[in-house]
């Protein structure tokens, strides 16, 4: 009678989970060994427990190496395959600005007058006008700054003749508003009464008769002052 199947699930009794763990990891080992042996073949087995604990086996000399070539079949297909698509989408951007830039050196070549051998009639027309379209942008650039320039020195001309002749008229006007004594007695609104100026009391026949010349002459012109009503 042949031994039953056995249920492959979690054991959950630990004693007999370590007990099979022991005896499984050990078959599977020398499996390995025997597999390296009979066949000649690079072997790499790696265990680790519950625990945490590692088991591994190496038919080679070093399990490093054997990680890495396993590393290179495995990975390294992908991780080729893809920088080589991305290698040769730079490669075409790469020839596309290489010959831009080829046509821009030549170009400003034919502009300094270099190189124009290989132009035919067209292409050294369309180079004629585009060197007249830029010598006229050149001039007109020019003017422009001429004029400006031009236009703020004359602004800043005027200020200073300005200047130069505000301060002149000013000092004019201070010496014309001087006071001069002479000129406002003459000019006054009042001239002094041509009598004596010593107080005298009692009768002074100048005095008298200049007082009846004056009251005469008020008396023709038909003006009497109001101290004499």
């Amino acid at each position: 009678m042949g031994r039953g199947r056995v249920e492959l699930k979690r054991i959950e009794n630990k004693i007999n989970r370590q007990v099979t763990f022991a005896k499984r990891r050990n078959g599977l080992l020398k499996k390995a060994y025997e597999l390296s042996v009979l066949c000649d073949a690079e072997v790499a087995l790696i265990i680790f427990s519950n625990r945490g604990k590692l088991y591994e086996f190496c038919s080679s000399s070093s399990m490093l190496k054997t990680l890495e070539r396993y590393q290179k079949c495995s990975y390294g297909a992908v991780e080729v395959n893809k920088p080589a698509k991305e290698l040769e989408s730079s490669y075409r951007e790469y020839l596309k600005l290489k010959t831009r830039f080829e046509s821009l050196q030549r170009t400003q070549r034919n502009l300094l007058g270099e190189d124009l051998g290989p132009l035919n009639s067209k292409e050294l027309e369309q180079l004629e006008r585009q060197l007249e379209s830029s010598l006229k942008h050149v001039r007109s650039t020019k003017e422009q700054l001429l004029l400006d320039t031009n236009r703020a020195l004359t602004i800043k001309l005027d200020e200073i003749n300005a200047k130069t002749q505000l301060r002149p008229s000013w000092e004019g006007g201070e010496q014309q508003l001087g006071y001069n004594p002479q000129h406002a007695q003459t000019q006054g609104l009042f001239q002094p009464i041509e009598c004596n100026p010593t107080l005298q009391i009692g009768y002074n026949p100048s005095c008298s008769d200049q007082m009846t010349a004056t009251s005469h002459a008020q008396q023709v012109s038909g003006f009497i002052p109001g101290w004499m009503l």
